[in-house]
């Protein structure tokens, strides 16, 4: 029987460049074509040493194929995925082009007018421990942002259940490769080495997504989120804590209280082949490579306030590993396909 074939815009960008890695170890699928303008007519094994064994040509234009992910950066990513959709092609979308529900907050938040905003209402958030089924059934999947994935994981199970105040503050950590692969002075090794910075205090992009998705867990409640993410010399990983108050009463004090927030995320979780539920604040090391998500709930006894640490790589289950597990789904193969690779230590 033939492996359904995939292919990659823009290889040459990091999510690109890792989905590449990732297929190359896929057994169902088969990587047949990439493009990246900027590379067109190299081999792949040219511009990327590690991917010498991909006998690929680095195309203008994509060819033929079952499936498609698109790499592009925001704006440019919808340009390339709607006459493939149009040729009845199934794309897995890395940009944030298709994750908003609303049309209006594309201006706000990307400086650019949605150029089909009838396309967002079928677009599914590709978050499979919120939306497998969706997802299994979709033709145009947007796959959620690094930052959002972590702090949407760590939330969920409390948000849900209500179990939190709407007051919510999301503090995250980010290796470098989170900005892209565009040289820029921000990410500069002289500038971020040996340097921790917080950065988009004013509302980061990812933002809108996050309130989005925690707001539709609990649609009765309207949230409060304070979001502020951090550059630190790392290449990869995130990781994010994030803070609420608990609701009086609704969770015991005390050890008991823990173990209650404990079981309630082993619960929600148990199913999940990528999310982890630790006794321990996880650190990205711990992640490092892996489609893992890691996450430690707990509670500060001495405020009456939830803390929940998840840690991520930002580039497998925060974008490529993510969006292989999305692929999975809508081709209904095993969700875990191609990504029981274990992280990478030290």
């Amino acid at each position: 029987m033939s492996k359904v074939k995939v292919g990659i815009i823009n290889v040459t960008g990091y999510a690109g460049v890792e989905l590449a890695r990732l297929l190359a170890q896929h057994l169902e699928v088969e990587l047949t074509s990439v493009t990246g303008r900027s590379a067109a007519g190299k081999r792949l094994g040219e511009v990327f040493p590690h991917l010498s064994s991909l006998e690929l040509v680095i195309e203008a234009e994509l060819s033929e194929v079952d499936l498609a992910f698109s790499a592009m950066p925001h704006q440019e990513s919808a340009k390339e995925v709607i006459p493939l959709l149009n040729q009845g092609i199934k794309v897995v979308d890395i940009s944030a082009d298709f994750r908003l529900k609303e049309a209006a907050e594309y201006p706000r938040w990307y400086n650019f007018p949605h150029p089909a905003p009838q396309l967002l209402k079928q677009a599914v958030y590709g978050l499979p421990e919120l939306y497998r089924t969706q997802v299994a059934s979709a033709k145009l999947v947007a796959n959620p942002g690094c930052y959002p994935t972590g702090a949407i994981l760590a939330l969920a199970p409390v948000v849900k259940e209500s179990l939190i105040e709407p007051e919510i503050i999301i503090d995250s950590k980010s290796g470098a490769s989170g900005a892209g692969r565009t040289i820029s002075l921000q990410t500069h090794y002289s500038e971020a080495n040996e340097d921790a910075a917080a950065y988009a205090l004013a509302g980061h992009r990812h933002l809108p997504e996050i309130t989005q998705e925690l707001n539709l867990l609990q649609p009765g409640q309207s949230l409060s989120v304070t979001f502020v993410p951090h550059l630190i010399p790392m290449t990869r990983g995130i990781l994010t804590t994030c803070y609420a108050p608990l609701v009086s009463g609704k969770v015991a004090a005390g050890k008991k209280g823990e173990e209650e927030l404990r079981q309630l995320y082993l619960n929600f979780y148990r199913d999940e082949p990528f999310v982890k539920i630790v006794g321990f604040p996880p650190h990205t090391k711990h992640t490092w490579g892996s489609n893992l998500c890691l996450i430690h709930p707990t509670i500060d006894h001495r405020t009456g306030r939830l803390i929940v640490i998840s840690c991520l790589d930002n580039l497998v289950k925060g974008a490529a590993g993510q969006a292989i597990q999305n692929m999975n789904l809508m081709l209904g193969l095993p969700e875990t396909t191609g990504l029981e690779a274990l992280a990478i230590y030290p």
